[in-house]
């Protein structure tokens, strides 16, 4: 395993914050995100991950669109509308 250096950045608070919840909600200290972000973005695997995503719509997306339609039309009501 490599030897790990200490850094220090600057950030405004509320992107610290941020930070700080997006880590959170990936069960990631903020160390070990903030290294994922910068291993990600600078092996291409961020890029990968988006054009993987766009070629799902691409090829998918009217289904997903319809799906999406159907899980939604229960919600679809107004309160007290007649059913």
């Amino acid at each position: 395993m490599a030897t790990k250096k200490q850094t220090q950045v600057r950030l405004d608070e509320d992107v610290l914050e941020a930070g700080k919840a997006a880590a959170r909600s990936r069960s990631l200290d903020f160390n070990r995100y903030v290294e994922r972000l910068i291993i990600e973005d600078t092996t291409g695997a961020r890029a990968a991950g988006i054009a993987a995503a766009q070629r799902l719509i691409d090829e998918h997306g009217p289904f997903l669109d319809e799906l999406e339609h159907e899980f939604d039309s229960p919600y679809d009501q107004q309160p007290g509308a007649a059913a």
